[in-house]
């Protein structure tokens, strides 16, 4: 089968290759997904789990990618709770070969059933994004109704799943990012932007959540604004700077097959729209995230038409 592998953690993403690898066989509690649409995020090749498995053995060349949706193929012994010809979508283990290929084993409790009027390119672009955010706000954030949400990058491919999410439950959100994005990120239900470039983040005031995918100064500038009793939730690492009278939690995103359920139920009713930037196939897929040009949502890889 083809897949997409890395080989060269010093190369970033020049450093990936398109090649032919032996199609996965499943193992207990697996099942073997023949992949229809695909998600990476560049990110991926900073993560140890790309280079090395749990013990710290190196396992390149890996197989890139961790999103997927398609079609099961075959189940290993004692899998239960999907069946073959089932549409799934979900999110493989940092650890093992993930999605960018035309074929991926992985845990059946990683998947969750992708219903019939789903695109398999928009199932593929909600795990890590739809996850993301939702564990974010809902477990980490403890987001009520009434709460007032500073959501960073809310032109993003999380960013707006946050924006939108966080509507829904009953919050007032401000989001921010460059001045190009002020439109979309309206669109997809911001109250109001702050555009990082120009405005004043400290005029936003006092707010309930941060959600930051951001870091760096716009993190330590965001905890100053957290209520007291509030929280700064962040994806990218650890915070050096916690709110004076808040919490401060960094979290990595995990499989969930009935919060998959949950987002791709909001989708299916029109509640939730996913930001998809760039289509390509895998042939043309090294030289998409190759690319110099600045990506408007979520990359996804088409496998099959």
């Amino acid at each position: 089968m083809k897949a997409i592998v890395a080989t060269d953690q010093a190369a970033g993403t020049a450093g990936m290759k398109l090649v032919e690898r032996p199609e996965p066989q499943a193992a207990i509690n697996d099942v073997v997904v023949q992949v229809h649409a695909a998600g990476f995020v560049n990110t991926e090749l900073d993560w140890p789990s790309t280079w090395t498995d749990r013990s710290f053995r190196d396992r390149t060349p890996s197989i890139l990618g961790h999103e997927l949706a398609g079609v099961v193929t075959a189940l290993g012994y004692g899998t239960t709770g999907l069946s073959l010809g089932q549409r799934v979508f979900g999110l493989s283990d940092w650890y093992r070969d993930g999605t960018l290929a035309e074929y991926v084993a992985i845990e059946a409790r990683n998947l969750a059933p992708l219903p019939g009027y789903v695109d398999f390119t928009v199932g593929a672009s909600l795990p890590i994004s739809g996850l993301t955010a939702w564990q974010g706000l809902f477990q980490h954030g403890r987001l009520q109704a009434g709460q007032s949400v500073l959501a960073h990058g809310a032109a993003g491919a999380v960013g707006s799943i946050v924006t939108q999410l966080a509507r829904e439950a009953g919050a007032y959100v401000i989001g921010t990012g460059r001045a190009a994005d002020r439109q979309k990120a309206l669109d997809f239900g911001a109250n109001e932007f702050v555009d990082l470039g120009n405005d004043a983040l400290e005029d936003v005031g006092s707010v309930d959540l941060v959600f930051d995918v951001i870091g760096g100064d716009v993190q330590k500038r965001s905890a100053a604004l957290i209520r007291p009793g509030g929280t700064l939730v962040t994806a990218v690492g650890p915070t050096d700077i916690r709110p004076a009278d808040g919490l401060a939690v960094d979290f990595v995103v995990e499989a969930d097959r009935a919060q998959l359920s949950e987002i791709v139920q909001r989708v299916r009713d029109g509640r939730l729209r996913t930001n998809i930037g760039k289509v390509s196939s895998l042939d043309n897929a090294v030289a998409t995230f190759n690319s110099a040009e600045r990506r408007g949502g979520k990359t996804v890889i088409r496998l099959l038409p």
